[in-house]
């Protein structure tokens, strides 16, 4: 090979080496490559002490609402309303006002003797201030929906600003608190406008009322709210209270009312 040649060849040899090595750093820093393969051939694994976890993603810093495509313009009364394939026999007990120190973990006791679920209607306030019957209420299977921050009435007198503020705000307390993003909104007293309802819609809800509604917060007697509560029928939504005062009355007639609907063949669901 003469000079000229060999110097050829040479430069050949070079560039092609240069080539090769601006590859195979591409290939190793690109994100969402591969690492390249090791002598053995096999592509080598992240190293991990063992026993250690494995790495899981930081969770957002808040719950994403996303709007509800089409507004509900009226309340939800009947199961069917918000959960069409439920059993035929299906009914719902909900619980509002709660978290309560004193009757929700008595409610909480009822409702697994029976091995039934229920949705618990929760204030933000306090949710806040008993986080950890909260995450009781979700540990045993019941579903949560939101209830407002403060429960301030009539719900639908109030500014725009409040009322977002305080459906967004029990939303992320909620949130914060049992990892649950509510899908369900229940205005204090039923108080129930347009207003209200796009608040609701534009926070990613639905507006949740009720089919029978033993008025048990007034106290007006163990037997009246049996009798009331004993009108459920298959689809029937049932309001009642753990939270913003005494239920005594409540849990009395629910220790009778809850086997005396299972004997029927009724199947109690969450919302």
């Amino acid at each position: 090979m003469d000079e000229m040649g060999r110097r050829r060849a040479i430069y050949l040899g070079v560039l092609v080496a240069v080539e090769t090595t601006l590859a195979a750093c591409a290939d190793t820093s690109a994100p969402g490559t591969r690492p390249a393969a090791n002598a053995s051939g096999r592509t080598p694994k992240a190293s991990r002490r063992p026993g250690s976890p494995s790495p899981s993603p930081s969770p957002s810093p808040s719950p994403v609402f996303r709007p509800v495509a089409v507004p509900t313009r009226r309340p939800i009364h009947l199961i069917s309303e918000v959960n069409p394939a439920a059993p035929p026999n299906a009914i719902a007990l909900t619980i509002d006002d709660g978290p309560d120190p004193e009757w929700t973990p008595r409610v909480l006791d009822l409702l697994a003797q029976h091995h039934v679920v229920a949705t618990f209607c929760m204030i933000g306030d306090a949710v806040r201030e008993y986080p950890d019957l909260a995450k009781r209420v979700t540990a045993a299977g019941h579903a949560i929906c939101n209830h407002t921050m403060s429960h301030p009435q009539p719900f639908a007198g109030l500014s725009a600003e409040r009322m977002s503020s305080e459906v967004a705000g029990a939303h992320r307390e909620i949130w914060k608190t049992t990892g649950v993003t509510t899908r369900l909104f229940r205005a204090p007293g039923g108080s129930w406008s347009p207003a209200v309802l796009n608040t609701v819609a534009e926070n990613g809800m639905q507006p949740l009322d009720w089919d029978i509604d033993p008025r048990d917060w007034s106290r007006p007697g163990t037997a009246a709210i049996e009798r009331d509560l004993l009108r459920a029928k298959p689809g029937s939504i049932l309001l009642c209270h753990d939270g913003g005062g005494d239920r005594a009355e409540t849990l009395r007639a629910l220790t009778n009312v809850v086997p005396a609907l299972l004997s029927r063949g009724l199947t109690f669901v969450t919302l």
